[in-house]
């Protein structure tokens, strides 16, 4: 279980909200930069005036946002990294199923427990729900927490500026629920998920997967890869009994309305390229830095 607090507390101080996120745009920068130069192996300098900042700064940021070096951070954003997350992968979910995490539980690193919506409540668009909404600080941005009742039903994420049309691309997914935006009531979960302190298996993270059967498959699959390892589709497809399904798991990996909770980032095209994300490709080499960061701690 980790043990690191994510940055400072800034979770918990509401009026820190901007510093967070500015940490979170430095850091997108630098990782932009990386992605494009990693290969000449860039001097902390060149990231650092790409990213607008010192090279002090930057390294203090990141070992804050991280817990790991900026050239740490670049071997992460390697393609041979990435193929090292991906050696055993299928292995990876038979130990799990072998572990009995294929059911509520521990399902990985965060300590998840889940529930799927009755296929009645999805095809109504889930109509007659109420879902709760607030944008909260993260280390990827302003994050959207969607939840409802019996718990998260939703994570997004925004750069500054555009919250609204992430809001709205996570409404189109329930278009008959009623929206009721509580900030102060969502608070707790956003706490939940993003600061590493309190991933404890005492107090699991309730999470309600709302989709089609075959979504629910795939994202329940998901949630059996660890933190620091990734699967490619085709190991999904598999897995849930589809071999010749690896572009449906792909659509429906896109389509997973928890990020980095049910963590997507992890799947990977067989390569190990980074293929797409929904919330965006630099956002997934953050999650995917930031956790060998995490990773590395222990």
């Amino acid at each position: 279980m980790m043990t690191l607090a994510i940055h400072d507390q800034r979770l918990a101080k509401p009026g820190l909200q901007s510093a967070a996120l500015r940490d979170y745009d430095s850091v997108r920068r630098a990782i932009a930069f990386i992605s494009e130069h990693w290969r000449t192996q860039p001097t902390i300098e060149a990231m650092a005036d790409a990213a607008a900042v010192t090279p002090d700064e930057l390294h203090h940021l990141f070992r804050r946002w991280a817990g790991l070096t900026p050239k740490a951070f670049m071997q992460a954003l390697t393609l041979d990294h990435a193929k090292n997350l991906l050696r055993d992968s299928a292995s990876v979910l038979d130990a799990a199923l072998d572990s009995g995490l294929s059911g509520p539980g521990r399902l990985h690193d965060l300590f998840v427990t889940h529930e799927a919506m009755s296929p009645g409540e999805w095809k109504t668009g889930a109509g007659g729900m109420t879902l709760r909404y607030g944008f909260h600080p993260s280390p990827f941005g302003t994050a959207i927490v969607i939840a409802t009742d019996r718990g998260l039903a939703g994570l997004a994420f925004a750069d500054h500026g555009d919250e609204q049309t992430a809001f709205a691309d996570m409404k189109r997914r329930w278009p008959n629920a009623t929206y009721v935006e509580d900030t102060d009531g969502t608070t707790a979960l956003a706490q939940r998920v993003f600061d590493t302190r309190l991933w404890r298996a005492d107090q699991p993270l309730r999470v309600v997967l709302i989709g089609t059967d075959f979504e629910v498959r795939v994202w329940e699959t998901l949630l059996k890869v660890p933190m620091g390892r990734a699967v490619s589709y085709s190991d999904i497809a598999c897995k849930i009994n589809s071999p010749k399904a690896s572009r449906a798991v792909g659509a429906a990996v896109g389509r997973n309305p928890v990020s980095f909770v049910v963590p997507c980032h992890r799947a990977l095209g067989k390569s190990g390229a980074l293929t797409g994300y929904h919330w965006g490709t630099t956002r997934k080499q953050a999650m995917l830095g930031w956790e060998a960061g995490q990773v590395g701690l222990h």
